[in-house]
């Protein structure tokens, strides 16, 4: 899982004009955006999981139970 670590510098200037308000908003700004990448590549990764599933759904064992299955699925 992606954490993100405060305090730590990346090398940009974080200043905002309009001082601590400007600084403030920032971060907010930045969180909304982190939460969207994080959704968004979640939201890509259970798309790509699904077509890998339905793309072996017919591979079955010689007991008939399937070979791609989700975990705790049968």
């Amino acid at each position: 899982m992606l954490s993100v670590v405060p305090g730590e510098s990346d090398g940009r200037d974080d200043h905002v004009a309009g001082g601590e308000h400007g600084s403030r908003e920032s971060s907010v700004i930045d969180e909304i955006v982190r939460d969207g990448a994080r959704r968004m590549l979640a939201e890509a990764l259970q798309a790509e999981v699904d077509a890998y599933i339905a793309a072996f759904t017919a591979e079955r064992d010689e007991r008939g139970h399937r070979l791609v299955v989700r975990n705790g699925s049968q």
